[in-house]
């Protein structure tokens, strides 16, 4: 049993269990989004949002494209969803936090020889010219 308890608490066990809790409960925030509210503004606009009843038939036998077409649709719509309200916005917050204050330059340019230098040098090593201390 100690074994096992220690398997149970470890961090990462834990963290897999809360991200797939809070996965789980974001699945349903999103399903509703799109259910609730993007399927009947696409339905106002095209004027039939259920295509389950659309077949055709080959030889006696009946292809229900429809429920197909209303799945792919269903998918697009959340994938768009995910992309548009989490993942942009995600990323924007992401690179604002990541950017921070530019790194200190280490090297500056000869103005005689345009060559790369430490930036403590006072002469440059290329050309020999002596450099201000600016």
């Amino acid at each position: 049993m100690k074994g096992f308890r220690q398997f149970i608490l470890r961090g990462n066990v834990i963290d897999l269990a809360v991200g797939i809790m809070i996965g789980a409960a974001f699945n349903g925030v999103v399903t509703a989004l799109v259910k609730d509210l993007l399927t009947p503004l696409i339905a106002a606009i095209a004027t039939q949002p259920n295509f389950s009843d659309l077949t055709f038939t080959v030889h006696g036998s009946q292809f229900a494209y429809g429920d197909f077409l209303n799945n792919v649709i269903s998918f697009l719509i959340l994938a768009a969803t995910i992309y548009f309200f989490v993942v942009l916005p995600v990323n924007k917050l992401n690179d604002r936090i990541r950017k921070g204050p530019p790194p200190e330059a280490t090297t500056k340019e000869c103005p005689e020889c345009t060559s790369t230098i430490p930036l403590r040098a006072r002469r440059c090593p290329y050309c020999t010219a002596e450099l201000s201390k600016a």
